[in-house]
Order: C-alpha cells, then structure tokens, then sequence
C-alpha cells in the first residue's frame, strides 16, 4: 500500500485529486490543508508521495519543498506539483526547488494519473 499525502487548502481540490487517484490500485490518502500541516504529517509518518499546490495561506509548497528536500529521510520523497500558476518561473521555481513533476490547474485526471504512476512506478526510494 502506497501513502500518499495531498495538501491544499481547497477541499474541492483535494476531493478531485482523490477521486482521480483512486483508480490506481493500493493508494491510501491521508489530507492536509495548509504547508504547515504538510510538514507536520510529514514529520510523524512515512509517505511514498506528495502532491502539493503551491499556494496555501501559511507555508507555501515551495517551502514545504524545500523543507522535505532538505531531511534526510525525506530527501528522495516524490513531489508532484498541482497548481493554478502556469507561469515559467513558479514552474522553474518549483522544479528548481526540488519537485519532480509539475501540473497546472485544471488538469485531466489522466494526466495526474499517469504523472503520479510514472513516480510510483520508478522505484525511487523515499527513505
């Protein structure tokens, strides 16, 4: 089973990239809604993967990044990117930061499907 954290602070958001996950077998999803409740699951569990939006009103995803990539026991923790900023450089920043894949708002959910697979799917180790 593959645990998955998703953090905005939109709980439509949040519900959609659920349901659009929920087609890949043994996923579990734990919420978060803002950066700093991010960082403090993060703290107390193991995840296999985030997906984040960048904006949230306390702790921004770029420093929710930054702060997994800068744990060692985080380091190599996937980190998909859903956001409404399409511009280069939030993506360059994002990217730049540490996440390995990133996505604008609206997506298709074959598109977030398959992004999150590919990560899943790599081997990467996330400890």
């Amino acid at each position: 089973m593959a645990d998955v954290l998703v953090v905005d602070d939109s709980n439509v958001m949040r519900d959609m990239i659920v349901a659009c996950l929920r087609s890949l077998p043994n996923l579990a999803f734990t919420h978060a809604t803002t950066g700093l409740e991010a960082i403090e699951r993060l703290s107390l569990k193991k995840f296999d993967l985030v997906v984040l939006d960048l904006n949230m009103p306390d702790v921004g995803g770029i420093e929710v990044v930054e702060f997994v990539r800068a744990q060692d026991q985080l380091r190599a923790l996937p980190i998909v990117i859903v956001t409404t900023r399409g511009d280069e450089s939030s993506r360059t920043r994002a990217l730049d930061a540490g996440a390995d894949r990133f996505m604008t708002k609206p997506f298709t959910p074959d598109a977030i499907v398959a992004e999150v697979q590919a990560l899943l799917a790599s081997g990467r180790p996330t400890t």
